[in-house]
């Protein structure tokens, strides 16, 4: 049975807007509403249709008014993000994606209607650790539990999901544990990172890279919301790919530096406002992180129509990425990144 009032958060986003799109269009929803702090871009809007957008604050109590009053039955929670700039900073990034879910599970806890919850999570309660397995399964933990960044915030927000499972047992609640979504018109830390000229990578590590296109994201969204299919599932393409070889698809050039001067460098790029990687995204890039699809594709019904590698593809080619780095220009920046890690070895 399909559900009948459906409210989705994070709509000025690309995933959660046009989720909001896709369900509007479906005639046997009767309502779709879109919540986010910031209106969707003009053509994002439109493409929204008849999907109302309501202004609000999911950090707010106010938004237990918008679920009640509007009949709420199925609420998909795509305002998760990874992405500290775009909502100003770090600290208002956290702010954003705990205390607004735990608000949000509140508003859901006091309303009798909600008979479904879909959470767009993260591969990154998994962590990434020199200690990972090949593949990840949705039985297994992090080897290492994350210490701060994007990562922490998604296993908190796992747990008061978990919480809000205990509390109402009637609800289906559907967890989507994404890999890294890549493509066009995606746009966050990793994306930022594979399209500069020079890419610092850790001298030593090749990490191994499971990606995810945005048509597939969607459409998993899309049946998790139409479809009762509880569960927690990884959500990911077909295949890896390395590091270095990534990096050779898109013309890019490797630095390899020394571990150590792998936070002055990043501090380096924050402050040039090129690239922000938070301790966990480092971490991601030394070491990977690859998850079993099985029951994605068994239990959830869905197999990705991108392999990692045709999503990496898909991204190189929208972003006319190509070779583009003058031999001076490369140089000025070796003998920078040197010297930064000399002196960080110094003071170590």
């Amino acid at each position: 049975m399909k559900p009948r009032v459906v409210l989705v958060t994070g709509v000025a986003g690309f995933l959660g807007g046009n989720l909001a799109a896709r369900l509007a269009r479906d005639p046997e929803i009767d309502r779709v509403l879109g919540v986010d702090i910031v209106p969707p871009a003009p053509d994002l809007r439109q493409a929204m249709g008849r999907a109302e957008f309501i202004r609000a604050d999911i950090r707010n109590p106010l938004i237990a008014k918008v679920v009640s009053a509007g009949g709420v039955d199925t609420v998909v929670h795509a305002a998760v993000t990874s992405s500290a700039d775009s909502r100003g900073g770090r600290s208002v990034m956290k702010e954003m994606n705990v205390l607004g879910t735990m608000q949000l599970l509140a508003a859901c806890q006091t309303a009798p209607m909600v008979e479904r919850f879909v959470l767009k999570s993260s591969s990154a309660v998994y962590g990434a650790s020199s200690r990972d397995p090949g593949m990840f399964t949705e039985q297994m933990g992090p080897k290492e539990l994350p210490s701060g960044g994007y990562a922490k915030d998604a296993a908190e927000i796992e747990g008061y999901l978990r919480g809000f499972g205990r509390r109402r047992p009637e609800v289906d609640i559907t967890a989507l544990r994404f890999t890294n979504v890549i493509g066009p018109e995606i746009n966050t830390a990793l994306t930022r990172y594979f399209a500069m000229p020079v890419v610092p990578t850790v001298l030593g590590h090749d990490a191994r890279v499971q990606l995810l296109h945005p048509e597939d994201a969607l459409a998993v969204l899309e049946r998790a919301t139409l479809h009762r299919l509880p569960g927690v599932f990884n959500v990911g393409g077909d295949g890896v790919i390395m590091l270095s070889q990534a990096l050779r698809r898109a013309g890019r050039v490797a630095l390899p530096v020394p571990n150590t001067a792998v936070r002055p460098i990043g501090n380096l790029l924050r402050g040039t406002r090129l690239l922000d990687l938070s301790a966990d995204q480092v971490r991601f890039l030394n070491f990977g992180r690859v998850l079993d699809t099985t029951s994605l594709k068994q239990r959830f019904g869905f197999t990705p129509r991108w392999t990692t590698r045709q999503a990496f593809d898909d991204f190189v080619t929208s972003r006319g990425l190509g070779p583009m780095v003058g031999r001076d220009w490369l140089v000025t920046v070796e003998r920078e990144v040197r010297n930064r890690s000399a002196s960080s070895d110094r003071v170590g």
